[in-house]
């Protein structure tokens, strides 16, 4: 099973797409879909694009998407809100199953800790899928969540076996 991890933001979305087989995981890709300067319409056209074009060539199972949290600047929230639809969008147009993580979630997934930095989440990604070469911070945050979907759908999945 492939899942899609996305990081979303209006200028630098994150993405990053691992290989589930059984408890083993495995880098395919990860990127960082920009969107540039401009009106904000074809800001989130060039990011609608970019995340179908990583779809087509991926071909994911799934996708995962890290959840907003709101902060005091209002209109930034408004703005990331705006790019976060377009990453729910884009894989429910190609019918994937999306999942949503709030940040502390994923850390703790990740590094066993709701609170790392950034640093240490790219850190754990790097661990947990030997090899990867980050195109960046938000690529490797994409791919956490990556990971932090697989390690909640193996969780699921033996509640499931057990309970029946």
């Amino acid at each position: 099973m492939r899942v899609l991890g996305i990081d979303p933001g209006l200028r630098n979305l994150g993405w990053g797409v691992i290989e589930i087989s059984g408890s083993r995981l495995s880098h395919v890709a990860n990127g960082i879909i920009r969107s540039g300067e401009g009106a904000m319409g074809m800001r989130l056209l060039a990011l609608y694009r970019g995340l179908r074009t990583v779809i087509a060539e991926h071909a994911p199972d799934a996708a995962a998407i890290e959840e907003t949290f709101v902060n005091k600047d209002g209109a930034g929230s408004l703005k990331l809100g705006q790019a976060r639809g377009i990453a729910l969008l884009v894989p429910a147009e190609a019918g994937l199953p999306v999942g949503e993580y709030a940040p502390n979630r994923i850390k703790k997934a990740v590094v066993g800790v709701g609170h790392a930095d950034k640093a240490q989440v790219a850190h754990m990604v790097r661990l947990q899928l030997p090899g990867v070469r980050l195109a960046g911070a938000d690529a490797a945050d994409a791919l956490a969540v990556a990971i932090c979907h697989a390690h909640y759908r193996q969780s699921a999945a033996r509640m499931a076996g057990g309970a029946a």
